[in-house]
């Protein structure tokens, strides 16, 4: 279970893509000119290994022409390739920024994205950022663990899964939620000794009834509910797997509770698809995440995810209780009781059954 719902966060393939982006400091005279940025080399296993995501370079620019100091601000989980991007960032060439008639040193964020899109080195979608929305996201990584929160290859959690109406429980249920990144999740519910099961790999998912017996390929709304849910997770914004396929912008803050304030941000994708996450502006954890969708009336509603009750397990930290709101009224809330990462996950678990026999087998983790 991702951090928004029960779908897991992200999708690759074996395709390699990338874009970057170049921040400037604007001027009075002559502002900084970045004129070619060199594409980072890839490894000789690249296309064996998960890497998607983006690497966010601090660099500097001295008068002389030269590249300074190159601090990376998010690394990419797979090793070797932010030393990559940092490499290439060392042949950036540019005009330096001119200030009254000198030139002078100066700084600008590079992101270098590592997404699926077609074949070779493109740019499908116009990408940009701005500093503050991406200064937004490094805080909310640093301190949900930073590397350790970015390495999380697995996730297993276990808790009680809730559905309210008007304010009261009208089922409660356990589940066991297990996910191998980037596209693999299994999520087994248990509600007075009957047992469902929802699994996605990728485009395709099954489920299993435990009311009837029956285990049934999911259909294509399924499936599309499963893709949306993952791309309005925090886990896609906070991993930067959104980059290539939105902007991201910063909106301003807004009043929380007690008297505090949250940053917010946006990530606008090329479809119409608009998500805003909220962000304490004191310790940057993430508070809320929204975005509006048709519902069967055709009715544009809101759904939200309130995010609470942030546990520390080894390193990285988790919110034990999400609120899901849809216009405005509470619809259910997960609460964890334990999270477990990186642990071995047998590919079985997430294969369709060939009966029902079989799923009614408790998971062995």
């Amino acid at each position: 279970m991702k951090l928004a719902s029960f779908s897991s966060f992200r999708v690759f393939g074996s395709v390699f893509m990338f874009f970057l982006l170049a921040i400037g400091c604007v001027a009075q005279n002559s502002p900084l000119r970045i004129l070619d940025i060199p594409k980072p080399e890839l490894p000789k296993d690249y296309g064996t290994l998960d890497a998607e995501g983006a690497v966010i370079l601090k660099v500097q620019f001295l008068e002389n022409g030269k590249i300074g100091e190159i601090v990376p601000t998010l690394r990419m989980p797979v090793k070797g390739l932010t030393e990559l991007a940092i490499d290439a960032a060392t042949r950036i060439s540019f005009d330096a920024e001119i200030k009254n008639g000198q030139s002078i040193v100066t700084s600008a964020t590079i992101t270098y994205v590592y997404s699926l899109a077609g074949s070779g080195w493109t740019v499908p979608f116009k990408y940009k950022s701005d500093a503050q929305a991406e200064a937004v996201l490094t805080k909310a990584i640093k301190n949900l663990g930073g590397e350790k929160y970015l390495n999380v290859k697995s996730q297993i959690g276990r808790g009680k899964f809730s559905i309210l109406k008007e304010g009261v429980v009208v089922s409660f249920q356990t589940f066991v939620d297990v996910i191998v990144f980037p596209d693999k999740e299994r999520t087994d519910f248990k509600a007075n000794g009957v047992k469902s099961v929802q699994t996605n790999v990728g485009e395709t998912g099954w489920v299993y009834d435990g009311d009837q017996g029956l285990i049934k390929i999911q259909d294509e709304k399924q499936i599309e509910n499963f893709k949306r849910g993952i791309r309005t997770s925090l886990d896609y914004l906070l991993r930067g797997h959104w980059r290539g396929q939105g902007e991201l912008s910063y909106v301003g803050k807004r009043p929380a509770t007690l008297g505090r304030r949250n940053e917010v941000i946006k990530v606008t994708y090329k479809d119409g698809l608009v998500v805003e996450y909220e962000f304490a502006a004191d310790d940057g954890l993430p508070q809320k995440s929204s975005y509006k969708r048709l519902n069967a009336d055709k009715e544009e509603v809101v759904e939200e995810d309130r995010y609470a009750q942030f546990v520390d397990f080894g390193g990285i930290k988790a919110p034990f209780i999400i609120d899901r709101f849809i216009g405005g009224a509470q619809s259910s809330r997960i609460n964890y009781q334990s999270v477990e990462y990186n642990k071995s996950v047998p590919d079985s678990i997430f294969e369709k059954p060939a009966s029902a026999k079989e799923v009614k087998k408790d998971l062995k983790l």
